[in-house]
């Protein structure tokens, strides 16, 4: 039996997210790049194997694989088949070269995929993304070839911006249409860009037509559910019921152990791909999580 970490807070880790590679073939304008400053290097394939085979034998359940964009890993085929086969994987990409890679990583052991699309307009789309003429199409078609080879349940994250909210009833009815899940992210604003939408007014409106809601345990995200659409909400910002509810490490670009998205100051540096030592500085990285939005009387310093 795996030994499962939980946190001074109580809070168990059950997922790791680690970035392949800082390299974007986009240039989206909310970018946070997964809370990396300046990634040093690119991680290694044999480490990024270490790195799992570690948190599973500390009761990591679940893996996400994200980047930049991680479909620009050469690797990443032959990475997932050296996963454990007990882990539920799963990849978030902006799915422009999906259609070429969906059935290989599929075959591979890949479960499922977060597709991000913030548009179906294609002048919006280029306006948020930055894409090259045609990426949008290549996006649309990656989504069909990850349903075509069971890459499922596909969700569709959609940072809610000033320039896309209008667009969220489409969205909807996209999603129902083609059996996808929605996914609303409130944009983490940390450099008051001034571009974040309503997403209180979306949420309001959300609860006002469900057909029924419910809450997920992790982060305490609501899902609502609207004549066969699903819709799921994220919002992270000065969210206390968020980070109580975090159940994640995250892996960056360049090989450290980061305890939270929103801090930098508490990275661990792997530097190796012993299996055992790995385990030591997992269960490091755990006792330096906590929460970054908690109680008033008990706010972690980073967040004062």
């Amino acid at each position: 039996m795996p030994t499962k970490m939980v946190d001074s807070y109580g809070r168990k880790v059950t997922g790791l997210r680690i970035a392949l590679t800082p390299r974007c073939n986009l240039k989206c304008i909310y970018c946070h790049h997964e809370g990396e400053v300046k990634p040093e290097k690119e991680i290694s394939g044999e480490m990024v194997v270490s790195v799992v085979k570690a948190a599973r034998d500390l009761g990591i359940r679940s893996l996400k694989f994200t980047g930049g964009e991680p479909l620009l890993r050469r690797d990443l085929a032959d990475l997932i088949r050296q996963m454990p086969k007990d882990l539920n994987i799963s990849l978030t990409t902006n799915g422009i070269f999906l259609a070429e890679q969906a059935k290989a990583l599929s075959e591979a052991g890949l479960s499922r995929v977060n597709v991000s699309l913030d548009s179906l307009k294609p002048e919006t789309y280029a306006a948020i993304t930055g894409c090259k003429e045609g990426d949008l199409e290549m996006v649309l078609a990656g989504i069909d070839a990850a349903k075509e080879n069971g890459l499922v349940p596909i969700k569709l994250n959609v940072v809610v911006l000033k320039k896309n909210e209008a667009e969220i009833p489409e969205m909807i009815e996209f999603c129902r249409r083609n059996g996808l899940i929605l996914q609303l992210i409130e944009l983490l604003d940390l450099q008051s860009l001034g571009v974040s939408g309503d997403i209180e007014g979306i949420e309001k409106s959300l609860q006002a037509q469900a057909d029924r809601v419910s809450t997920r345990e992790m982060h305490r995200r609501k899902k609502y559910y609207l004549d066969g659409a699903e819709v799921e909400v994220v919002r992270p910002m000065d969210n206390t019921e968020f980070c109580a509810n975090c159940t994640r490490l995250r892996v960056t670009s360049d090989g450290k152990i980061k305890p939270c998205l929103l801090r930098s100051d508490n990275l661990i540096d792997i530097g190796t791909c012993d299996c055992e030592r790995i385990k030591g500085l997992l269960r490091e990285a755990n006792e330096r999580r906590e929460p970054y939005f908690g109680a008033k009387d008990r706010l972690c310093p980073a967040a004062r």
